[in-house]
């Protein structure tokens, strides 16, 4: 067959040592067609391990549809036969995300034939001998699809015969063999219960199927069912049922080596990891039931990619008028004819989906944005520049607040770049769905719009004068940070573009301030901030969680990731890589996407912060190594997608800082990596993983070069620190492992190996002598930023994970 159809020669089979295949006609069979027979060793199938490994694979879903599907034993082989046509119409990642049939037949799989194996089904009765008032649809079961003809595999219930029929209605969320009587079970087969919790209710079972909501309750040949298991949804009317449910079966308690260890009693009150809570913990099971549907919800919702599938969608159609109406009130535009000489850039829809706090759809959100790229500088533009919060800022505002036990709040401004006034002259074609008068004229802009090179630089210009105007001081170390401090309040304001953090000591001038900003633009008032810059905030008594779940999935799920093996460690322990090793990426773009993504997963992970220096190294030319080592990277984070950085609540806002060095360390250029970290008490705020500028001639050279760094950083700090009125004692702890470096420091010493240092490494001296730091000696087993210059084996890197504040959860 394999000759006729597909024009190959089968030239050996491999298999075991079954009396099927070693038979006198088999062999007969195989020596007549020159095929070579060969047979694995007794009790050895790891060497058929491929046909092994397909048998699990057919065998699993096979029971998956018939435990679905309430099949009896007997019809084992229509479970196995069904299998096999689904799976050979599934993509794989093994044929780079192609289906065995579309490999074998150069074409893609039809899926409108697929129904849901085991449902009821009616198949028209063909019968001959039918009468006038017979049936005309006979009761089945659909068992599969047929191999000799184009027609379905269905089980009449009433003689038990299996035919094909092609003319068939599916009943796909009914299972008739789910539906068979129960014997009623006795009092003496009652068994201990299953579940057992004194803060949750037991949950109630189910096996049975659920249409989708609002799905009519009639027949459907295209409408596929969505199974229902939730442990959290009591069936329907139970008390009425006259169906006894059977006892489930007694399951012994797990044996010592399977019992979960507790935590004693007496860590409750300090933030660390139990042994359970493993570096690969994959989803958290102690947030709060309103957090975990919020960060599920996060990874399901589907927004669209464009105006023409936006269409198709009425609450996409009403939130793009929505946007037209609001853009007309805001007399953004005025259409005229094109001047001659003038060009006018184009636009085009972004659609989004705006949450509430708990996760559900707040509002479909659809903005008309500018193609901004057309501009031409010095003629459409001149300056573009605008701040953004720092994420040190960000963690530091988020520490702070969390440590004097305020309140969070975070207000969104709605359409904000329209506000910014635009002083040159811009124009644009007329947006998709908005329909002209007078055909040919094109919008010139008379207000900022989003997409435009200056449209944040004036939005933010309008934002900061009113803020001003309302008594608010901007801060001088980060100009997104705004302050009103006075003796009988404090209320802290952190805008990054449109999203804005709110905290302080005094509600009510919270109240005004929202107020006041209502007053001037159109605002949200989304409540206690939940999910911000796509960071989830999960706060508890104890302290505030923050991570970026969501945003790992999503590259998970684009990189095809999702289903691969975690790692243990961002990088395999000693791993070095070289600009040489591999060959050259076909597609350099997406490791450069890749690269600039996790570099923002760095809000909240410092853990993977080494690796991603080491990625940043070959954009320019990435090659198969590097590729490699940001997918162990990818598989790390798989595994530690629900870590986060915490910020205990009892906190003492005392900066500490560690730094480190690893010389030489580069095999291409042999520079050194600079690495520290800066704790404000038991709070991660600040780190950083740099490849040093130049070479450094000894490893005291290069550590007191990264202790040059952490220098400029506190400094910056304890400035900003300082404006958000946070005394804290000088000098501060200054952690480095390397006392030649500390001796440099301390001591006014000019000789070979330190009269070629550059001037700002020395200001590592000066601020010694101001008193602001005091540098002290580590052991390197307790040295911290160990984890920012090198890829530790897996037990210093966990012993430094947890270190660092990383949680999988806020403690309960």
């Amino acid at each position: 067959m394999i000759n006729t159809q597909f024009e190959s020669k089968v030239r050996r089979i491999r298999s075991d040592n079954g009396t099927e295949f070693t038979n006198s006609s088999c062999q007969a069979l195989f020596h007549s067609l020159g095929i070579l027979h060969q047979r694995s060793c007794p009790h050895t199938p790891q060497q058929n391990g491929v046909v092994e490994r397909k048998h699990r694979h057919i065998l699993d879903v096979a029971r998956a549809l018939k435990f679905q599907a309430h099949l009896p034993s007997k019809y084992w082989g229509e479970s196995i036969l069904a299998a096999t046509h689904l799976i050979n119409r599934l993509p794989t990642h093994i044929l780079q995300w192609k289906s065995p049939f579309e490999v074998l037949f150069k074409k893609p799989p039809s899926y409108s034939d697929l129904k849901v194996f085991g449902c009821l089904c009616f198949a028209s009765n063909t019968s001959p001998s039918k009468q006038k008032f017979d049936v005309r649809a006979l009761k089945c079961a659909f068992l599969g699809y047929s191999q000799t003809h184009k027609a379905y595999k269905v089980l009449n219930l009433d003689t038990n015969q299996l035919f094909h029929s092609r003319d068939v209605v599916f009943h796909e969320d009914v299972f008739p063999f789910a539906s068979t009587p129960i014997q009623p079970v006795t009092e003496s087969t009652t068994s201990p219960p299953l579940y057992t919790n004194d803060n949750d209710d037991p949950p109630q079972y189910t096996s049975s199927y659920s249409p989708l909501p609002n799905a009519s309750s009639g027949p459907s040949v295209s409408q596929l069912p969505t199974a229902t298991n939730d442990l959290s949804q009591p069936p329907d009317n139970p008390a009425s049922s006259s169906t006894v449910h059977p006892t489930p079966p007694y399951i012994p308690p797990p044996r010592r080596s399977l019992r979960t260890s507790q935590k004693p009693v007496w860590l409750d009150d300090y933030v660390c990891l139990c042994k359970t809570d493993s570096a690969t913990t994959c989803l958290p099971v102690h947030y709060k039931s309103a957090h975990m549907s919020f960060v599920a919800f996060l990874s399901s919702v589907q927004e669209s990619k464009n105006y023409l599938e936006a269409i198709k969608d009425d609450k996409w159609v009403d939130a793009m008028s929505e946007e037209l109406i609001a853009l007309d009130k805001n007399n953004t535009w005025e259409l005229v004819p094109l001047p001659p000489g003038k060009k006018a850039i184009g636009c085009r829809w972004v659609f989004k989906l705006k949450l509430n706090p708990d996760g559900s759809v707040q509002r479909h959100k659809a903005r008309l944005v500018a193609k901004g790229y057309n501009q031409i500088e010095g003629v459409d533009y001149f300056d573009s520049f605008s701040p953004v919060a720092k994420t040190v800022t960000v963690r530091v505002f988020l520490a702070i607040a969390v440590a004097k036990g305020w309140p969070l709040w975070q207000l969104d401004m709605n359409n904000a770049f329209l506000h910014g006034h635009l002083d040159e002259e811009v124009y644009m074609t007329p947006p998709e769905g908005y329909t002209l008068a007078t055909p040919g004229l094109v919008c010139q802009l008379k207000r900022s719009l989003y997409g435009l090179k200056q449209a944040s630089r004036q939005w933010n210009i309008e934002l900061t004068a009113k803020l001003q105007d309302f008594g608010y001081v901007q801060c001088p170390h980060d100009h997104c940070l705004f302050l009103k401090i006075t003796p009988t309040c404090f209320v802290g304001l952190l805008v990054y573009v449109d999203d804005i953090l709110l905290t302080g000591d005094s509600t009510d001038e919270v109240t005004a301030l929202k107020d006041y900003l209502h007053s001037l633009f159109t605002i949200k008032d989304l409540g206690f901030a939940k999910y911000f810059l796509g960071l989830e905030l999960a706060r508890s008594s104890h302290g505030l969680l923050v991570t970026q779940q969501k945003y790992i999935t999503d590259i998970l799920t684009d990189t095809h990731l999702l289903e691969a093996k975690v790692a243990s460690t961002p990088l395999p322990p000693g791993l070095k890589l070289a600009a040489d090793d591999g060959s050259l990426l076909p597609d350099p773009g997406a490791y450069r996407r890749l690269v600039g993504r996790l570099l923002y997963l760095g809000f909240t992970r410092p853990d993977i912060s080494f690796a991603v220096q080491q990625l940043s190294q070959f954009l320019q030319q990435p090659r198969s190594s590097h590729w490699a080592a940001a997918t162990h990277v990818l598989r790390y984070l798989w595994g530690t997608s629900a870590m986060g950085l915490f910020f205990p609540s009892c906190n003492t806002l005392q900066p500490s800082v560690f730094t480190d060095a690893s010389w030489a360390s580069c095999p291409d250029s042999r520079r050194s990596i600079t690495g520290f970290c800066i704790f404000l008490g038991s709070s991660l705020v600040s780190w950083k993983t740099k490849k040093q500028p130049t070479v450094s001639r000894s490893s005291a050279e290069a550590e007191y070069r990264s202790m040059g760094a952490a220098v400029c950083e506190l400094l910056w700090l304890s400035y900003l620190l300082r404006a958000l009125n946070i005394p804290f004692r000088t000098p501060v702890s200054f952690w480095c492992d390397n006392k030649a470096a500390i001796h440099i420091t301390a001591n006014p010493v000019f000789h070979e190996r330190t009269k070629h240092l550059d001037i700002d490494c020395h200001l590592v001296r000066d601020q010694f002598k101001l008193g602001l730091i005091r540098p002290s000696h580590v052991a390197g087993r307790e040295q911290l930023a160990d984890l920012f210059t090198k890829a530790p084996p897996v037990g210093d890197f966990a012993r430094l994970f947890v270190k660092m504040g990383l949680a999988p959860q806020a403690p309960s």
